[in-house]
């Protein structure tokens, strides 16, 4: 247990990023409510994901993260929490068959409803209001009443988080996610990209080799691995009010765990020293991701691992790198060797989304696909020179077929950004588009792995 902690510690320290309530009384209401609530996530499960991440950080393993920017009220839907899910499915199969690794799936969902902001407030057509940070604080409308935070949107936040958890526990065990069924997690919609029709081919193959255990006598009833998978669910730890009320003490360890998700991780904004944030995070016993971007010193970096991971237990802290296609390979490598030298065990993972945001000549804030492959080419080129493990990718995505980011092999031009631009904030990948980003994550990975081979004989 960490020292001189307690889940209400960080009330004593720097919180920036949060809302003013204006209702005291209808917080601690709304917090009373959450903290005699179950927990959505367990112990146990945490610490499993952590065992994980430990064998990605060792360079046995690769995390996959993605899903929603901001996940919202009025999206929530069956079949968006299904379609996210297969993508993120399809994207597995593809990088587990390329690179011979076990991939970790984490997504950004069931509790992804809290979103810094740049400014507090935001001005349209000569009228300024609070900004929207999230459906668990206000509402994306641009009026008065809509942007006034309301405590009660959080008990709202933990029902959808407990259904979409329900959802994906059923189709991660409950045979949706078996390789049988790996042809059918493909969208209708992907028909006209070529990356569908190489994912057919690798479903081919997958077929044949399933075929060919089940005459071996190795079948989804024999070997249960082939007919379920293993999920696990992340967001930002940014609402601290909410988080606190979900954080509950292990009856098996007497330690604390925040059970709003498996995994947390503590944005660029909400990282510096002295951080309401990072006290919070540094008692709970959930792995926990922290956000890297270009004003990230190294040594500041080390204190932050030494604060958050003293025990320094492999799988613990995850390292998302956030710095654009045009400055990561410049930047990154001061990090890197930072960590590398001082002999923490992180899992690094690229974020390609957030340092690649641009404003399209329509009005619209998009992603050039290219920029994103880019800074995942240069991720990659940076560990290769290092001899160092590329251990993950942070996506924004979804499985539905939005045109948001422009680019990819289905050509999503600035004019057509208008069509399906249906995020509460930031855009997203679209299915057609991830599944193109996973090939080339597969490439880079094999190329990584022969690499290693080679070096091993």
């Amino acid at each position: 247990m960490a020292a001189n902690w307690a889940p209400d510690s960080w009330t004593s320290h720097e919180a920036r990023q949060l809302p003013d309530y204006p209702n005291a009384a209808a917080l601690k209401a709304a917090t009373d409510q959450l903290g005699n609530y179950p927990p959505l996530v367990f112990a146990g499960e945490a610490r499993n994901l952590t065992a994980d991440l430990g064998r990605v950080a060792a360079g046995k393993g690769f995390l996959l993260q993605g899903g929603d920017c901001a996940e919202s009220f009025a999206e929530f839907h069956p079949n968006n929490i299904r379609d996210t899910f297969r993508v993120i499915l399809q994207m597995a199969v593809v990088l587990t068959f390329a690179s011979k690794l076990p991939v970790v799936k984490v997504g950004r969902m069931a509790g992804q409803f809290a979103k810094p902001r740049s400014a507090p407030t935001e001005t349209i057509d000569g009228v300024e209001l609070p900004s929207y940070r999230g459906d668990n604080v206000n509402d994306i409308a641009f009026t008065p009443e809509s942007r006034i935070p309301d405590p009660a949107r959080m008990v709202q936040g933990y029902s959808q988080s407990a259904a979409t958890l329900n959802l994906l526990r059923a189709f991660a065990g409950g045979g949706y996610a078996n390789l049988h069924q790996v042809h059918r997690w493909t969208h209708d919609f992907m028909g006209r990209s070529p990356w569908a029709a190489k994912y057919a081919e690798t479903a081919d193959r997958i077929g044949e080799a399933l075929e060919f255990m089940a005459a071996c006598g190795l079948d989804p009833e024999t070997v249960p691995q082939l007919a379920q998978t293993q999920f696990y669910t992340s967001h930002e730890a940014l609402l601290l009010p909410y988080e606190q009320a979900l954080t509950r003490q292990d009856s098996l360890t007497g330690d604390w765990y925040d059970t709003s998700a498996h995994m947390l991780w503590i944005g660029d904004r909400t990282r510096f020293e002295g951080s309401a944030h990072v006290e919070f995070l540094r008692g709970v016993g959930n792995p926990i991701g922290v956000k890297c971007g270009p004003s990230l010193e190294a040594d500041a970096l080390l204190r932050l691992l030494d604060l958050l991971n003293p025990a320094r237990t492999p799988g613990r802290i995850t390292l998302i790198t956030r710095y654009g296609h045009d400055k990561i390979e410049a930047a990154f490598p001061r990090l890197l060797r930072a960590v590398t030298r001082e002999g923490h065990p992180v899992v690094w993972s690229c974020d390609p989304m957030h340092g690649n945001v641009v404003k399209a000549a329509t009005g619209y804030k998009t992603r050039p696909f290219e920029r994103i492959l880019a800074e995942v080419r240069g991720f990659f080129a940076v560990h290769r020179a290092e001899g160092t493990h590329a251990g993950g990718i942070h996506a924004e995505m979804t499985g539905q077929n939005v045109t948001e980011c422009t680019g990819g092999a289905i050509d999503v031009t600035e004019q057509a950004l208008a069509d399906r631009y249906h995020t509460h904030c930031d855009p997203r990948l679209n299915a057609s588009q991830s599944l193109e980003l996973a090939f080339l994550l597969a490439e880079m990975l094999n190329t990584e792995m022969a690499e290693r081979r080679k070096a091993a004989a």
